[in-house]
């Protein structure tokens, strides 16, 4: 597999996982009352633990984000030049 095709892949990696991750901030953001009530139908949990385990959650999802779609992207487009 040639840098080219590499440089793509996490290119659209990147995309959908900016998409997603705003997308799910955006759901929290804008309607957190609904997404606790739709969590909290699965699992019972009080509101302040949920409160931090999304906040972790996203965390997370970002630092992952970061390290294996996003750096990846930027090191291959520094050594493609």
């Amino acid at each position: 597999m040639d840098t080219q095709a590499l440089t793509q892949f996490f290119m659209w990696c990147s995309v959908i996982n900016v998409s997603l991750l705003i997308v799910w901030s955006l759901a929290f953001l804008m309607a957190p009352d609904l997404v606790f009530r739709m969590q909290t139908w699965f699992i019972p949990i009080p509101r302040e633990t949920f409160n931090v385990l999304i906040y972790a959650f996203l965390g997370l999802f970002k630092i992952a984000f970061l390290v294996f779609s996003f750096v990846p992207y930027v090191a291959l487009l520094l050594i493609g030049e």
